[in-house]
Formats: C-alpha cells, sequence, structure tokens
C-alpha cells in the first residue's frame, strides 16, 4: 500500500487555509504549502468531505430546458434562448450536526380568556448547512446533504473533473449561524402566548466542510444573459433567472386592481353591514379581513408587475436556513397581506408609481 493511501485529506492549515493530508495516528503535522506545523487535536479540526457528482451533463441541460418553460416567463423564451456553456462547479457549504438539549417555560392559551403554563422540552439531533463561500451569483445559499452522500476530500480528483472554490467565510461564523438555526427550530416545537424562560445546549457539535457539485449553464436571450443552477447529485433546478412575460405582468396589474378594489370596497361595505347588526365577539377581525385581502391582491397585482421584468426562481431548500433574531423588515399592513407588501421599500415605490400616475392624470385633465 502507497504512503498517500494511507492518508487522509480532510483538515485545514490554519495560516493559509491548504489542505493537509494527515497519516493515521498523526499527532503532528507539516502543511505542505506553507510549512506550519500544526497539533491535531481529534474533532476540533475541520474536516472536510466531497459530495459526488452523479448527474451527467446531458441531463443537467435537460433541466435547463424545461425551466424555459412558464407562464411568468417570456413566450419566446424556449425558442430565442441560445445555451453558451455549461459547466461543473464544487462549492463549499459548510455542515454541522448537533445535539441540542434545551427547554422553554411559558404560558399557552387554553381557553377563551385563560391561559395554563407548560414546560417544553426540546431533545433533538438537528443540522444545518449554509454555503462557505459568496454565492450571489449562484443563489444557492444551501444544499440537501445525508450523512451516506459524504466521501473523504480528494482534492486532485476534484480540481481534474470540475472548477473547485475554496471557503472564505470564519467559521467561528459558521458555527455562531448554526446555532441561531438550532435555536429557531427549537423554538418552533410550541409556539406560547408568554414565555418566562428558555436555555438550548448545543451538544456534541461537529463542523466540517462538504465540497458539493453544481451545474452551472449560461445562456443568452436578446442579447442579455442569464444563469441557471442545476443540482448535481439529482438533477433538480435549484436557481434560475429568466426574462419576464410582459403580457403576464400586465394581466397581473390590472386583475389585482380590479379584484382587490372590488374586495376592499364592496367587501368592506358587506362586512360593515354584518358587523352592525351582530353582537358577537371578533366582529372587527370579520372587519378587518376584506381590508386585508383587497389590498394584498392589488399589491400582489403591483408587485407582479414592477418586478416582473426578470423572473428569479430559488427552490425552496436552497434558500438561506432561518435564524432566531432575524431582523423583520415588513411593516404592520406586509403581515396582514400575508407579506404580499413586502418590505417597507416596496410600499414607498407602490405610493410614489400611484402618485405619478395620479400627477400625469391631473395633467391631462388640465
Amino acid at each position: 500500500m502507497t504512503q498517500s493511501a494511507n492518508k487522509t485529506q480532510g483538515l485545514t492549515c490554519p495560516e493559509c487555509s491548504g489542505v493537509v493530508p494527515i497519516a493515521e495516528g498523526d499527532r503532528i503535522v507539516e502543511c505542505p504549502y506553507c510549512h506550519t506545523h500544526s497539533l491535531v487535536q481529534g474533532e476540533r479540526g475541520v474536516r472536510r468531505w466531497q459530495v459526488p457528482q452523479t448527474v451527467e451533463r446531458e441531463r443537467a441541460l435537460q433541466s435547463v430546458t424545461n425551466f424555459f418553460r412558464g407562464v411568468k416567463k417570456a413566450r419566446d423564451l424556449p425558442r430565442e434562448a441560445q445555451i453558451k456553456d455549461t459547466f461543473l462547479v464544487y462549492l463549499p457549504y459548510w455542515r454541522v450536526e448537533s445535539f441540542v438539549a434545551g427547554w422553554m417555560f411559558g404560558r399557552v392559551k387554553s381557553g377563551k380568556d385563560s391561559t395554563t403554563p407548560v414546560e417544553v422540552q426540546v431533545n433533538e439531533m438537528m443540522h444545518w448547512n449554509d454555503a462557505a463561500v459568496d454565492v450571489a451569483e449562484y443563489g444557492v445559499h444551501q444544499v440537501a446533504i445525508s450523512k451516506e452522500q459524504l466521501r473523504p476530500y480528494d482534492s486532485d480528483q476534484l480540481h481534474a473533473e470540475a472548477m473547485v472554490f475554496e471557503p472564505s467565510e470564519s467559521h467561528s461564523d459558521a458555527l455562531d449561524e448554526a446555532g441561531r438555526h438550532f435555536t429557531h427550530r427549537a423554538r418552533k416545537k410550541r409556539s406560547l402566548r408568554t414565555k418566562f424562560f428558555e436555555r438550548f445546549h448545543f451538544l456534541r457539535q461537529r463542523l466540517s466542510i462538504v465540497y458539493y457539485p453544481l451545474w452551472v449553464s449560461r445562456y443568452e436571450y436578446h442579447k442579455r444573459n442569464y444563469q441557471v443552477v442545476v443540482d448535481g447529485v439529482n438533477g433538480n433546478l435549484l436557481y434560475g433567472k429568466a426574462p419576464g412575460n410582459i403580457l403576464y405582468r400586465a394581466a397581473a396589474l390590472v386583475g389585482g386592481l380590479a379584484f382587490g378594489n372590488l374586495i376592499l370596497v364592496n367587501g368592506t361595505w358587506l362586512a360593515a353591514l354584518m358587523v352592525g347588526n351582530s353582537d358577537e365577539d371578533g366582529s372587527i377581525a370579520l372587519l378587518i379581513a376584506p381590508i386585508a385581502i383587497g389590498i394584498g391582491l392589488i399589491a400582489a397585482g403591483y408587485r407582479a408587475f414592477r418586478y416582473g421584468e426578470e423572473v428569479e426562481e430559488i427552490q425552496r431548500g436552497a434558500r438561506k436556513a432561518a435564524l432566531a433574531g432575524d431582523a423583520d423588515a415588513k411593516n404592520v399592513m406586509s403581515a396582514l397581506t400575508g407579506g404580499l407588501m413586502g418590505n417597507n421599500s416596496d410600499v414607498e415605490d407602490m405610493l410614489r408609481s400611484g402618485m405619478s400616475v395620479l400627477e400625469e392624470l391631473t395633467e391631462g385633465k388640465r
């Protein structure tokens, strides 16, 4: 057996971030790049893994051509899109697994005007992963990684078959973000009306880097360039951009305004009549419902027109994992409409556009 076969490539040099080969049983190793000597401390090192590519280029191209179809996209996109380049990349993802143990104490609603004290216990093995590089270009913040897919990291093999990116984000930031994600998931175990105390412990926490294969396809449509990213393991589309359908945008705007105003005006009038003839509690909610639905439809139509020039699709599993303490930029109106209003800047844009239309109409009358 050769010397290289006895070595595992899986730990990162703390000085230059190069991959250090370690023979089984060695405690002190030397980096082959910067010659820094390091002490191997078992599970404290950052292990590196890779997920083998199983999807060939032809299957990835099929997923790309399927992406060109859709009512929100330009109608001639399947015919006019010209694929210029398709290549394989391996992106590094932080992967953290931990056993989460903790408790929450609070009260839950048990009747019309009463609450009951409860204790919520959390004991669960959790996993988290997130891109270890800037993925603004590729749009894939996390991927589905199972323990059975992991193989020892082989730098020479990966560089021979694809473009390989190296981690550029801190492992301490990754651990902090993983902890916030685990806290978020633990809090979702039970919704408490009032919370008095919570404490979560992350036990047997393990951090590693996983190199995951992605097919990247770039295409041109009417002299504009777009990009699509396909999972290199299962062939699913993870991220893609495409030109929007102008007819769909116009129909969404007109339909949203028409149905939204219909429900906003007539629905509110009917609800007011029902509230006036009712003595039951909860009548305020009945009055607010048509207002929220009407404004939501108007906002949805506006957003489809305002941002529909370019369609961006991101698979749900590829979005960034939810974290505890994330700031919510949405206002009260956005919450009432289920997020259709967007954030405060979206509302300001909509109001500004509305004022511009009114000014043009006023000028026209003069």
